[in-house]
């Protein structure tokens, strides 16, 4: 069992929700975002919700990329530009937020400091994202991290997010199916392309898990889509496994002006 899959274990279990009810009782029930004293644990005040930028339709039928303006052809099944010149090995995508300077506080936070807090809250914002993927899913899986650098941050945040949906919706959550097999550097200053071979085989099947996904619908969950190389690497991983298809969930997107 993961980091990532024990803390989320707890964070869903009946202890957790009874330690998480005591805590309401004892601490100051603060903003996820600025930490203002709000009426509720896991939310944001007026002002940060008014900040964060929550994608919603019209977006991409495929990748959930938000189009600017209504394409008014084809509807919900119309795809954007990218989607149409190189379709991404995923079904579908969808995103909570767009990440910029109004949500990357929530999202590094979250990831590199310690807010695990937040996972139920992000959890049931990704339930609503997900819309009609999750009806249509069969098991949750998170992106994983390669074991050196899950020692290092001591939990995987895309497990965190993934027990978290998980519990939110009532999808079987299967953290340890994927594997890191290599230990790629961090992508945060790499083009697209670098980013692509850099995560090129980083992914794989545990051993003897493949029968788990043999056939089925997978959502595939992570922090943030950027470029999308990490989750196209690990859905194509999914698929030769014999995944009946893969949708890809993420808490924050990347939005990037049409050129």
């Amino acid at each position: 069992m993961t980091a990532g899959d024990g803390i989320g274990r707890r964070l869903s279990s009946p202890l957790g929700a009874a330690l998480g009810a005591v805590l309401d009782l004892l601490l100051p029930q603060q903003c996820l975002k600025c930490g203002m004293v709000i009426g509720r644990q896991g939310a944001l005040c007026a002002g940060c919700w008014a900040e964060i930028a929550f994608i919603a339709p019209p977006i991409c039928a495929c990748c959930g990329a938000p189009f600017e303006l209504d394409q008014g052809c084809g509807g919900a099944e119309t795809l954007c530009g990218a989607c149409l010149r190189d379709p991404p090995p995923f079904a579908r995508a969808r995103a909570v937020f767009r990440y910029d300077a109004a949500s990357r506080h929530l999202v590094l936070g979250f990831k590199h400091g310690d807010r695990i807090h937040a996972a139920p809250a992000y959890g049931a914002w990704l339930a609503r994202a997900a819309g009609p993927l999750a009806a249509d899913a069969d098991l949750v899986v998170p992106v994983p991290l390669h074991r050196l650098r899950l020692f290092r941050r001591r939990y995987n945040q895309a497990a965190l997010l993934a027990h978290a949906f998980a519990a939110a919706t009532g999808l079987a959550c299967v953290p340890d199916l994927l594997t890191r097999v290599r230990a790629t550097p961090s992508q945060g200053r790499m083009s697209r392309a670098r980013r692509r071979i850099n995560v090129r085989g980083a992914f794989a099947v545990a051993s003897g898990r493949a029968p788990a996904i043999d056939g089925r619908r997978v959502i595939l969950v992570d922090d943030v889509l950027t470029t999308g190389a990490t989750v196209n690497s690990a859905a194509r991983c999914l698929l030769r496994a014999g995944a009946g298809a893969v949708d890809v969930l993420t808490l924050a997107r990347v939005v990037r002006p049409v050129p």
